[in-house]
């Protein structure tokens, strides 16, 4: 599977490696700074604990490991949780319960997509034990496939935008003078013959000119569209396009009993566009494979403390991303397997709901 390794970190010997794999597996399952002697015997390495201190010594002169002032232990940086994900770290099976789990729960007859994303990412939260983010597909890389002009008064209209996806956007307009019913079906059959097959970026730059010859009896609502078209062809619910699941999960994690890291998690919470640029991110970077950001990877100061996993889905024409925020602490291994086989079922479903 391919990482995101954009990362040019200098090689390491076997034994740096084996000495870095240890001190971050070690540190993962304990949140405390791991000694030199701990590594020596746990590890059973065949060396003396003065051996492993010295190359433990290398790789903090090197940026892959640090210690704490209050601590002898070391500590994965940022620089060694990268090496880990891109060049020591082995993927974990999922386990058969947990598969079932995913399984089970997206093949269930749901009807509404918002219920099974929803779905996807309490599962994410529960499996994973962390954050669990799923991003709304992105309208905007969607292809139109028809719309409806409905008259709600004399003068509001509501446009029901179908893309083929099987996404649906509404929007109200307000218009200036009543208009026939008949002009209503003359303009949607109109948009639908000339709009068809675009995308709402290519709608957005072209529509004007698609629509420049038509007879001077639907020109009021025409001018409606053309005046409107920014509003009517474009994504607006951004933050409203994230589900965040799992909070209580996160915050039971050892990194958050010091209550400024508390405070940082809830903020991040609160504050819900930062996830969702850097999800968009990594969408541009890795588009179909998992994407990992680490601590100071991101560009936001509120996310140095987290490592976020993530993927890419599909539903029809357009993509949508899950994932999950934790502390840099995380079991990368297992995490990274359970994104990516969720991601991979969850298009599954979307493709063949029933």
């Amino acid at each position: 599977m391919k990482m995101d390794n954009k990362h040019k970190i200098e090689e390491l010997n076997e034994r740096e490696k084996t000495i870095l794999r240890s001190v971050i597996q070690q540190f993962i399952i304990t949140a405390s700074p791991v000694g030199s002697r701990n590594i020596a015997k746990k590890y059973e390495m065949g060396v003396s604990p003065a051996t492993v201190r010295n190359i433990m010594a290398d790789l903090e002169e090197s940026g892959f490991i640090n210690h704490p002032h209050t601590s002898a232990g070391r500590v994965p940086t940022d620089k060694g949780y990268r090496y880990y994900v891109d060049s020591l770290m082995e993927l974990k099976s999922l386990k058969s319960s947990d598969k079932g789990l995913i399984n089970k729960s997206l093949k269930a007859e749901i009807a509404d997509t918002d219920e099974i994303f929803k779905i996807t990412s309490n599962l994410l939260s529960t499996i994973t034990n962390q954050l669990a983010c799923v991003r709304y597909p992105d309208i905007e890389s969607g292809v139109f496939e028809k719309l409806q002009i409905i008259s709600l008064a004399s003068t509001r209209l509501m446009i029901v935008i179908s893309i083929k996806s099987g996404l649906v956007r509404t929007i109200t307009l307000e218009i200036k003078s009543k208009i026939k019913r008949s002009q209503l079906s003359s303009v949607q059959r109109i948009l639908n013959e000339r709009l068809s097959g675009l995308t709402f970026s290519e709608i957005r730059k072209t529509f004007k000119d698609r629509l420049k010859d038509i007879d001077t009896n639907q020109k009021p609502i025409i001018r409606l569209f053309i005046d409107s078209v920014d509003k009517i062809f474009t994504d607006d619910r951004k933050i409203d396009n994230l589900i965040l699941t799992g909070a209580r999960n996160v915050i039971k994690q050892p990194e958050f009993e010091n209550p400024e890291k508390f405070e940082s998690i809830i903020e991040l919470m609160e504050d819900k566009d930062i996830i969702i640029h850097i999800m968009e991110k990594s969408t541009e970077v890795d588009q179909g494979n998992v994407f990992i950001s680490i601590g100071s990877e991101n560009e936001d100061i509120k996310m140095r403390d987290y490592s976020l996993i993530s993927k890419e889905y599909k539903f029809g024409e357009t993509v949508g991303t899950l994932g999950i925020v934790g502390p840099k602490r995380m079991e990368y291994s297992k995490v990274v397997a359970i994104v990516d086989y969720i991601a991979k079922m969850l298009s599954e479903f979307l493709k063949n709901p029933n």
